[in-house]
C-alpha cells in the first residue's frame, strides 16, 4: 500500500505537492468514492484510481528473484545508508519492496514485488511456505544433534518447527560443514539461532530457495523476472498451506 500522492505523482499527473492539492480538491475517486485525505493508502497494481473522472493506469505487477548479497539491507531505505537491495533494481521503473527479508549477513535468494497481496500470502504466518538455506557451522555436528533440529528445537521464543536438514558437505578434517535446511518459520535470524543452540555456531549463510523458486545461476547481485508459472506455483504452496491448517483446526 502506499500513499495516493506518492500514486499520483508516480503515475506522472503532478509533482507530490500539486498531487495533494489535487486531492484536497476531491478531484480523485478510489474505487468510485472520492477521497481528499492526504494520508489515504492505495494499492497502485489494484485499485481503480481516477483524477477528473479519468482513470490513471494501473502500474504493471511484476515479481523478480534477486540475488542478495552479503551486507546488503533487505528493505527499501536504511536509515544508516548501507546499501540495499533497491540499489540493484537497475532498470526497474515499478515502486518494487523485498518478500519478507533476509538477514544483513546472509546472502541468497529474495524476492520483490509490487503486487500487495502476492507478498502478504508468502509472508502471512500461518501459511508457511518453506524456504531452504546452506549453512556453513564452525566444526561438524554430529547426526543426533541435526535429528533435534529435524524435530524442532527449544529457542528463547519458543519451539521451532520441524525442519528437513541434510549434510550439503563435510570437510573431512572436521573444520566446518555444509548444512541444508528446509524451515516454514520466518523468525528473526531463526537459522543461526537454530545453530547457535547445538553449539554449532554459523559462519556462513545462503537462502537457495524460497517456496518453489530455486536461486540456481542467478549472480550475486542480480535479479531476473519470475515467470507466470513461478508465481502461480508459490501462490498454490502458500494456499495449500493455508487450508492444511484450517483443515487441521490450527
Amino acid at each position: 500500500m502506499e500513499r495516493l500522492q506518492k500514486v499520483l505523482a508516480a503515475a506522472g499527473l503532478a509533482s507530490r505537492r500539486k498531487s495533494e492539492d489535487i486531492i484536497r480538491e476531491g478531484r480523485v475517486t478510489v474505487n468510485g468514492k472520492p477521497v481528499t485525505e492526504l494520508g489515504a493508502k492505495v494499492d497502485p497494481t489494484a485499485d481503480e484510481i481516477a483524477v477528473d473522472g479519468k482513470p490513471i493506469a494501473k502500474q504493471k505487477k511484476i515479481y523478480l528473484a534477486f540475488y542478495k548479497p552479503k551486507g546488503v539491507i533487505s528493505s527499501a531505505k536504511d536509515p544508516e545508508g548501507r546499501q540495499t537491495v533497491m540499489d540493484y533494481m537497475h532498470g526497474i521503473k515499478e515502486r518494487v519492496y523485498p518478500v519478507g527479508r533476509l538477514d544483513y549477513d546472509t546472502e541468497g535468494l529474495i524476492l520483490l514485488t509490487n503486487d500487495g497481496e502476492f507478498a502478504n500470502l508468502l509472508m502471512h504466518p500461518s501459511f508457511h511456505v518453506p524456504k531452504t538455506y546452506l549453512a556453513t557451522t564452525k566444526g561438524v555436528p554430529h547426526g543426533t544433534l541435526l535429528d533435534k533440529l529435524r524435530s524442532g528445537i527449544q529457542l528463547e521464543d519458543g519451539m521451532t518447527a520441524p525442519a528437513e536438514v541434510e549434510y550439503a558437505d563435510v570437510d573431512p578434517d572436521g573444520k566446518e560443514a555444509v548444512v541444508q535446511i528446509t524451515i516454514t518459520e520466518g523468525r528473526n535470524r531463526q537459522v543461526r539461532r537454530m545453530f547457535d543452540a547445538i553449539k554449532f555456531p554459523v559462519v556462513r549463510l545462503k537462502r537457495i530457495r524460497f517456496g518453489s523458486v530455486l536461486l540456481g545461476g542467478l549472480q550475486r547481485g542480480k535479479y531476473r523476472h519470475l515467470t507466470k508459472a513461478e508465481v502461480d506455483e508459490l501462490r498454490a504452496l502458500a494456499e495449500q498451506h493455508a487450508t492444511h491448517k484450517v483443515h487441521k483446526g490450527q
